[in-house]
């Protein structure tokens, strides 16, 4: 069974039946009180805000709770490929897009290269002190 409730005009509480205060201004304007407290103090013109206890305040000073039922939105995690040094941006992907043949083939090639570079240097005559 859902209880109809109104809520305080001065501090924002609920108020169950059976219980407040009811004032008619001058207006015509209905408003309701939970306690004579909170009645007093809206007939000598107090600001909620700047009372501790009531819920203007608590709002405006963020004391309120959070929904535990909605949950916070995290920010999703972008991946950026950076450059390596000596090996640029596009050089990886270009790597990391070549099929396994490509890879073994550029390796082999490169394997000689390394030989050829080996034989090269040891053909050459050492340069010695005079």
């Amino acid at each position: 069974m859902v209880v109809r409730t109104d809520t305080c005009a001065f501090s924002e509480f609920k108020i169950f039946p059976g219980h407040g205060i009811k004032y008619v201004r001058k207006d015509g304007q209905v408003v309701t009180f939970i306690s004579s407290k909170a009645k007093s103090l809206y007939h000598q013109r107090k600001k909620p805000a700047k009372l501790t206890w009531t819920i203007g305040w608590r709002r405006l000073n963020k004391k309120d709770k959070k929904d535990e039922f909605s949950r916070s939105r995290k920010k999703k995690v972008q991946k950026v490929q950076r450059a390596i040094v000596g090996v640029s941006v596009d050089l990886i992907k270009k790597r990391r897009n070549e099929k396994p043949a490509e890879r073994n083939a550029a390796r082999e090639a490169a394997k000689r290269e390394v030989k050829e570079r080996a034989k090269a240097k040891a053909g050459k005559p050492a340069k010695g002190k005079k």
